[in-house]
């Protein structure tokens, strides 16, 4: 199986309650906003969107929502780790009869895993549903793939893509030359240019949510081969990523949808949650860099 995915597509970030329910009707204004923008696609729950931090009911709350309210013409990639591997197959099933496009989970994390096994948790994954999976490569979960593990898991029928969350494309260049049908996604939202110059497909990402049309235009510009209208657009991109690195990616990323009239909530517990006057920082911040908001 090949699956050819391809565009830029938001991490969606998950409105929640101050109980933290997904926030229902936000999801909605939030997806038809970026639908709006000509969004190619949505990665669903994933660290932007929190899905690691929430139970397995609202996980599939957001699925199901999620899904319907994007619709049967874009792309609907569902990130389904969880730290129990009973619950990750269940949420996996759970995404396909959703209607999900895809599947997406990182490597499992904090205990120590060889390559065999790790091999083997993506393998039982891919084995429980007939949909793709791509596989969430971040360094963040504290596991390094070696291009030959990379290389093994794209035999397995339904394993076909990854979302490359690493800035190190010397090691993408080489998987895109090793498995050429791979289904490459550019992780790093300040890199984007870098990724697609490497071979990615596309890219998912957290600030997509807030500047989808510059994200596009860099995306754009570089299919048309405007090497030189893609570098600025990711230079304007960067200088508004800079502004929002510096605080806590995830709730400051929250504060500016709120500001932009989503109403998104706080991130989840023990995530930061910003004073007033930090939120104001936060704002500032953002449209010095050039976020018009």
């Amino acid at each position: 199986m090949t699956s050819n995915f391809t565009g830029v597509m938001p991490a969606l970030v998950t409105p929640l309650t101050k109980d933290e329910k997904i926030n229902v009707s936000a999801l909605e204004k939030l997806i038809t906003h970026l639908k709006d923008q000509k969004a190619h696609g949505f990665y669903i729950g994933g660290a932007t969107g929190e899905g690691l931090l929430l139970d397995i009911e609202q996980r599939k709350i957001l699925c199901e929502k999620s899904v319907e309210f994007i619709g049967k013409d874009k792309t609907k990639i569902v990130h389904i780790t969880d730290m129990n591997f009973r619950n990750t197959i269940e949420l996996a099933k759970h995404a396909e009869a959703c209607g999900a496009d895809a599947i997406s989970a990182i490597a499992p994390t904090y205990f120590r895993y060889d390559e065999d096994d790790i091999y083997e948790y993506y393998k039982a994954i891919a084995e429980s549903v007939k949909i793709p999976l791509i596989i969430y490569y971040t360094l963040a979960a504290n596991v390094n793939m070696s291009n030959s593990l990379f290389r093994r898991m794209f035999e397995v029928d339904n394993i076909t893509g990854v979302k490359w969350t690493n800035s190190n494309y010397y090691e993408l260049i080489k998987l895109r030359n090793d498995v050429p049908d791979v289904n490459i996604f550019n992780g790093p939202d300040e890199m984007l240019l870098c990724g697609l110059a490497a071979g990615a497909d596309g890219g998912i990402g957290t600030t997509y949510n807030f500047m989808y049309p510059l994200i596009r235009e860099i995306y754009d510009r570089f299919k048309a081969n405007d090497i030189d209208g893609a570098r600025e657009a990711q230079k304007k991109a960067d200088k508004i990523i800079n502004a929002v690195i510096k605080h806590v990616t995830i709730p400051a990323t929250k504060i500016i949808l709120e500001e932009m009239g989503f109403e998104v909530g706080y991130a989840s517990f023990p995530m930061k949650k910003y004073s007033s006057e930090m939120r104001k920082t936060i704002i500032s911040d953002a449209r010095a860099a050039g976020l018009e908001i």
